[in-house]
């Protein structure tokens, strides 16, 4: 018993009162610890995602990825990687093994601030991207020259970087045929026409700094090429003043064009604050000069114009009647007398009526 107590101890193990049964027995007792995890097979689930019931929708969640994992299945549909650090997509990013099926690409949260000429290629099927919560600083005009199917972009809080950033994503969408455009969450201030490619049939500009909608882009949302569109504008704190009124009279006529119409609230002023827009009436959005809006200009200019013309109108009279004070006074004088006229002849007929033997003469007609 001391012996197999010495002979254990000389291990390094403590003696659990078990037979002796070497050094093999310690190496299959540490295998699993030394021997490293078998790599994903081909066209299996990447080491760092999980799959949900199918290798067609994968899903990789927080792992801090650098780059898009390369031992994706071929045979995936829907491919989601978020919370990671991709910074960069680099050109053909997902092209080291193509997958011609995947149709749904989800890049939320991965710090994308780059995204390189044909970084897509490789991903001919992809018909929805979604890159939204990213602080996207640069996109390439060829960014998404490699998805020619590609019909929604989603770029929910990823446009903060301003209007350089939006020039060049409009020259990136300029070959693009999209259907459904998100910018939902980016501080917008104006409708971004640079970005509404022909064809366009959804626009969702929920949660931005719309205050309105001026008569110039109202116009652009009745273009041939987007005359079927259909704008989100939710969520914004749009300023119900006289500024406010093309907005009022297009929503009126095209409320099927804006989902939300109904549900439209006032931000300000206070007495409006909370009011549902489809229910005010345009002479309650009140215009006046200090307010600076569109149309309270457009209404100021209008009736100054008026008055101008009105002021020429009666200058031009003026004149008129002094260069020809010689002939007004002599037709004032002719009238005069012809009144004149006029009145002995009514007054002399009143005599001839009022003569009594005129009277007996027309009373007795045998005599």
């Amino acid at each position: 018993m001391a012996r197999r107590t010495r002979r254990a101890a000389g291990l390094g193990l403590p003696y659990l009162g078990l037979p002796y049964l070497g050094l093999p027995w310690l190496g299959l007792a540490l295998l699993p610890w030394a021997v490293p995890p078998a790599a994903a097979p081909p066209g299996g689930c990447p080491s760092a995602c999980y799959c949900v019931a199918t290798p067609e929708l994968v899903q990789c969640r927080y792992e801090r990825l650098d780059e898009p994992p390369r031992e994706l299945p071929t045979s995936v549909h829907n491919l989601s990687i978020s919370g990671s650090n991709l910074s960069v997509l680099h050109r053909a990013a997902f092209a080291p093994v193509p997958l011609p099926d995947l149709r749904l690409l989800r890049l939320r949260h991965d710090n994308i601030q780059t995204i390189e000429d044909m970084a897509l290629q490789g991903l001919p099927a992809l018909r929805t991207l979604d890159l939204s919560h990213n602080p996207l600083h640069s996109v390439a005009a060829g960014a998404f020259a490699g998805v020619p199917l590609l019909r929604t972009l989603q770029l929910n809080q990823a446009l903060l970087a301003g209007a350089q950033l939006e020039d060049q994503l409009a020259l990136a969408l300029h070959n693009l045929s999209l259907h459904r455009l998100e910018l939902a969450g980016n501080g917008l201030r104006a409708l971004p026409s640079s970005l509404l490619p022909a064809g366009l049939e959804e626009l969702d500009l929920r949660n931005n700094s719309l205050q309105r909608l001026a008569s110039s882009e109202l116009l652009l949302l009745e273009a041939p090429g987007l005359r079927g569109l259909r704008v989100s504008l939710g969520a914004n704190p749009l300023q119900c003043d006289c500024a406010l009124r093309p907005l009022l009279a297009w929503l009126r006529s095209s409320t099927a064009r804006v989902p939300d119409a109904r549900s439209l609230r006032c931000s300000g002023p206070p007495a409006l604050r909370g009011a549902a827009l489809l229910r005010l009436r345009p002479e309650g959005l009140g215009c006046t000069a200090d307010e600076g809006g569109e149309a309270g200009q457009l209404e100021t200019a209008s009736y100054v114009f008026f008055g101008i013309v009105l002021a020429l109108i009666g200058i031009v009279f003026l004149m008129v009647l002094y260069l020809n004070r010689r002939g007004i006074k002599r037709w004032l004088h002719n009238l005069r007398e012809a009144c004149r006229d006029q009145m002995e002849g009514y007054h002399y007929r009143y005599e001839q009526d009022a003569d009594p033997r005129r009277a007996s003469t027309v009373g007795t007609p045998g005599l």
